[in-house]
């Protein structure tokens, strides 16, 4: 019997590191268990369907089996999984070519960039949500990666940097761009 079938006695990185050991996939299933609602969340973001959400969450699921052993710790397993799957849902989101977005937006002048680059934290709390909702569906999806990633999973600045493998300051400038681009969309929906 394994040590392992204490579900909530064990933490995401001793599943980790023991899925990394052994490929157990009753050991991974206690991870896929604890976060399958989550991703599908996550997932239904990026989809047009219901199905279409299943569909790329078993493709996570696959995929991060395969890959698990990347993980090295550098912030929590959660941080580090929500991650995975907007990188995944983002690429599959640019390899469906009818997905595409069509670039809507307008060039922004030196005053309009200034302007939207001081786009406060406050000022996205006082947005209404529907048209929030569908301003970050406008928006590019690593825009609403790192957007979602910080604000609705509270990734830390230096939890940003290790997952992105960014500086603290491209991690900064990043997220000041997807808030002022949210903003503007959001502007623009009536």
């Amino acid at each position: 019997m394994s040590k392992f079938t204490l579900r909530d006695a064990i933490s995401d990185e001793e599943l980790v590191k023991e899925v990394t050991k052994t490929k157990d996939p009753e050991i991974f299933g206690q991870l896929y268990d604890r976060y399958v609602s989550r991703v599908y969340n996550k997932c239904y973001g990026f989809s047009r369907t219901p199905a279409e959400a299943e569909d790329l969450t078993q493709d996570v699921f696959l995929m991060l089996y395969l890959k698990i052993g990347k993980f090295k710790g550098y912030s929590k397993f959660s941080t580090w999984l929500y991650s995975f799957v907007y990188n995944f849902c983002v690429n599959h989101v640019n390899r469906n070519t009818q997905r595409k977005m069509a670039d809507r937006t307008r060039h922004l002048d030196e005053r309009d960039d200034e302007i939207l680059l001081n786009v406060s934290d406050q000022t996205l709390l006082q947005l209404s949500v529907e048209r929030l909702k569908k301003a970050m569906n406008i928006i590019r999806p690593e825009d609403k990666a790192m957007l979602l990633l910080k604000y609705q999973d509270d990734a830390s600045i230096k939890e940003l940097m290790a997952l992105m493998n960014l500086s603290e300051s491209a991690v900064k400038m990043r997220l000041k761009r997807a808030k002022s681009r949210v903003v503007q969309e959001y502007n623009k929906i009536k």
